[in-house]
């Protein structure tokens, strides 16, 4: 046989590298509609115990017709929407871990970052060093955008004054700690660990990133710029994705995260109240 005959590789054949195009795209499409079924049944469920609870609550038979219903005093209204936020972010993280610990069985930690990772990876020292610049990263970001945009941003920004303390607290307890460990379980943990199983590093990292932004969008039709967030989150969202490869770990994208809102909170929020 000739040389260059007996080193020749066959090729696929394409009705071969068809069906792996076809189960590429059936990934693609899975890593899209898991993470959005999840926020929409976590957003139901969390629809439904808030107002059923709170109607149980006001003496109100929750399947009145709506025509029927009593009108609800403006506090109710208000913290009947921290509820719905707060619980939501708690139904969703359950979602997530019993959806790995059915992926994964015993290993569920593992795919979702949870545990030291298998192989070694990079110290958490550059961990501390982006945390104190980070804000300044962000805001600049946000606010540059926001300017760009034509969009207000930390401009007579205040909480509702309808809501009260308790509800305060869960509100700040929702922005700070719960969005973030919720978020971060089911983008940089499960997605993540779904996204690395057929994309490279950097693929990984951008698709977890869109999503992010994509869960974002505001689906109020009247709502100015309902693009506008998605797009200022765009670096924190990328930012979220390296520490998640570089450090095997979720812990640091939760920490980042909930830093990160907290900041921004205190920047829109701060001014309001100093008065």
């Amino acid at each position: 046989m000739p040389p260059a005959l007996a080193d020749a590789r066959p090729s696929k054949p394409p009705l071969a590298t068809g069906k792996a195009g076809l189960a590429w795209l059936g990934r693609m499409l899975l890593l899209i509609a898991v993470p959005l079924a999840i926020l929409v049944l976590a957003s139901g469920l969390a629809i439904a115990i808030v107002r059923v609870g709170g109607d149980l609550r006001l003496g109100i038979d929750p399947l009145t017709d709506s025509a029927s219903r009593p009108r609800l005093p403006l506090s109710e209204v208000a913290g009947r929407a921290v509820a719905m936020d707060a619980v939501r972010q708690v139904l969703m993280a359950l979602l997530v871990v019993a959806l790995a610990a059915w992926a994964a069985g015993g290993a569920w930690r593992q795919r979702l970052g949870l545990t030291r990772p298998v192989e070694a990876r990079a110290p958490m020292r550059r961990l501390w060093l982006l945390l104190p610049l980070w804000p300044l990263i962000h805001i600049v970001w946000v606010t540059t955008t926001a300017a760009a945009l034509q969009m207000n941003f930390a401009n007579g920004v205040r909480l509702s004054p309808f809501l009260s303390p308790l509800m305060l607290g869960l509100w700040f307890a929702f922005v700070v700690v719960l969005a973030p460990i919720a978020e971060e379980l089911l983008l940089r943990g499960e997605t993540f660990a779904r996204a690395s199983a057929f994309l490279g590093p950097a693929a990984t990292i951008v698709a977890t990133a869109l999503l992010f932004c994509l869960a974002h969008v505001s689906l109020d039709p009247g709502a100015k710029g309902a693009l506008a967030r998605p797009l200022t989150l765009l670096p924190l969202a990328l930012t979220l994705g390296w520490l998640r490869w570089r450090t095997g770990r979720l812990w640091p994208c939760i920490l980042l995260h909930g830093w990160s809102n907290f900041c921004l909170v205190a920047y829109q929020l701060g001014p309001s109240l100093l008065r």
